[in-house]
């Protein structure tokens, strides 16, 4: 399958885990009254789940262990996630709506993750 093939699935299965990830982000935040720093790290802990799964079976079609991929995918999705928290957290210090830091990081993880996730969880 080609790359741009791949990557189109990804971000598909991508859209969904970020809906269950967004609205996880919003509870915790509108109704639990967390930092918002926090509450995306907690949504991208159940978008991972979410998308490891879309990923392993529609994107990579992957059929090797799952003792092996699902703990590469697991510190991909740590890596985007630290870094998804730390852009939120300084773009709210900046004064920017904590959903539109969201929306920045998103995007900055996306390609950074389809990338090691590509090369390294699902080859």
């Amino acid at each position: 399958m080609s790359t741009a093939r791949q990557f189109s699935r990804y971000t598909l299965i991508g859209a969904v885990a970020t809906a269950a990830h967004y609205l996880v982000l919003v509870a915790c935040v509108e109704a639990a009254g967390w930092p918002a720093w926090l509450g995306s790290g907690l949504g991208a802990v159940v978008g991972a789940q979410l998308a490891y799964a879309g990923n392993r079976w529609f994107t990579f079609a992957h059929r090797g262990e799952i003792g092996a991929s699902w703990p590469r995918f697991m510190v991909t999705a740590l890596v985007g996630a630290l870094l998804g928290m730390a852009i939120v957290a300084l773009g709210v210090r900046l004064g920017v709506h904590y959903l539109v830091a969201q929306v920045i990081a998103t995007l900055t993880s996306l390609v950074l993750t389809f990338a090691i996730n590509r090369a390294w969880t699902f080859r």
